[in-house]
């Protein structure tokens, strides 16, 4: 049986909890927990800043928390 593929979505940060982690806001009103994995971080170093708009890879089976694709 296959898994289902992630999905992405656009997301505000409302709080920054440490460096590579935080709170994002989608558009519907969720709030769920963001952060940057290591591989992007260690290779274009992410300062994530309370308002900024965030690309998110959500997975389709746990939506609490997401991954920061991109920040704009």
């Amino acid at each position: 049986m296959a898994g289902q593929d992630p999905f992405n979505v656009e997301g505000l940060i409302t709080e920054v909890l440490s460096d590579r982690t935080c709170r994002a806001r989608l558009a519907n009103g969720h709030e769920l927990l963001a952060f940057v994995t290591g591989r992007e971080s260690r290779r274009m170093p992410v300062k994530l800043v309370v308002g900024e708009k965030v690309k998110l890879q959500l997975s389709p089976y746990d939506l609490s928390e997401g991954r920061v694709l991109v920040t704009e």
